[in-house]
């Protein structure tokens, strides 16, 4: 198994659904709502765990009940919490409201994520993984802090630029593969194309994997799109961590089966997640994508 790092965000995602998204000064009826452990840094360890992975989470929470229930999940997914840190901050939520489309608007509040503390405990854990895992509901300068741990350690480093932020050249430099999403991707690079974006991003270093959703994975390196791989069919019921899930499956895969498998493998387990509803509780394990992937393979 691949021994995965994931330095993150842990969050409490507090989900609406409901048919569209009100104007400004609109009150609207909602049609459901639940509470889901989530944090993109959460998301993909679990989906990395689910797929096959040997994963140890670096994160923070506060001393409330919120907290003691992200840690719970984690541990029930297999997850090494040593690093799972206890500040005094409130946990972190998420306020996710997803459409009757399966689409959704995010708003993050950080809390004890916003902890910029890289304990030795943290370099030791990173220096042991395959790979290093990071998204940006971290503080910058602790998930540079990290990279540049990984770089020193020639362990493989996957960031997730989301939410997304001007990214300086020298903390690119230390990205092995960058994993945006379309818009990420042109907010990243300020062009007004995914395609343009992919090969701006990757001139300044990182392989780059932008997802597009239905439109599937463009892949990017030294200045120049060098594959696309294309989505798999699915009945959307909530698109939420769909992005994580990918990571995830692929970052746990990547080891084993190569780039290009480990992107189909990531893609598979997004197709099944977008059809069931919530974050975590959404991403299949690796015995549903290898049905998935074998079922497409022979159907």
């Amino acid at each position: 198994m691949a021994r995965i790092v994931v330095l993150g965000s842990a969050n409490l995602d507090l989900v609406v659904r409901q048919a569209r998204l009100p104007a400004p000064g609109e009150t609207i009826a909602g049609s459901e709502f639940t509470t889901v452990p989530g944090g993109k840094g959460l998301n993909q360890a679990v989906a990395a765990a689910r797929a096959g992975a040997d994963v140890a989470f670096l994160g923070a929470i506060g001393p409330d009940d919120v907290g003691a229930r992200l840690r719970a999940q984690l541990e029930a997914d297999g997850i090494d919490t040593a690093g799972l840190r206890e500040v005094d901050v409130a946990t972190g939520t998420a306020h996710i409201a997803v459409l009757d489309d399966g689409e959704n608007a995010i708003v993050v509040v950080p809390g004890a994520n916003a902890d910029v503390t890289l304990t030795d405990a943290d370099r030791s854990a990173i220096c042991a993984a395959d790979a290093l895992v990071l998204q940006l509901e971290r503080p910058l300068e602790l998930v540079a802090a990290a990279l540049a741990e990984a770089r020193a350690a020639g362990v493989a480093t996957v960031l997730t630029p989301a939410p997304v932020q001007a990214l300086p050249d020298d903390l690119l430099a230390l990205v092995d593969v960058l994993v945006p999403n379309e818009h990420e991707a042109v907010q990243l690079a300020r062009v007004g194309d995914p395609e343009e974006a992919a090969r701006v991003l990757s001139a300044r270093g990182p392989r780059v994997l932008v997802t597009r959703g239905a439109r599937g994975v463009l892949v990017a390196e030294g200045g120049a799109i060098v594959t696309s791989s294309p989505a798999f069919a699915a009945d959307p019921v909530d698109t939420t961590a769909a992005g994580d899930t990918f990571v995830g499956g692929y970052v746990a895969t990547r080891a084993e089966a190569g780039e290009a498998e480990a992107i189909r493998f990531g893609q598979a387990a997004a197709a099944i997640g977008v059809t069931r509803a919530g974050a975590s509780s959404s991403m299949p394990t690796r015995a549903e994508v290898d049905a998935f992937l074998a079922s497409r393979a022979t159907g």
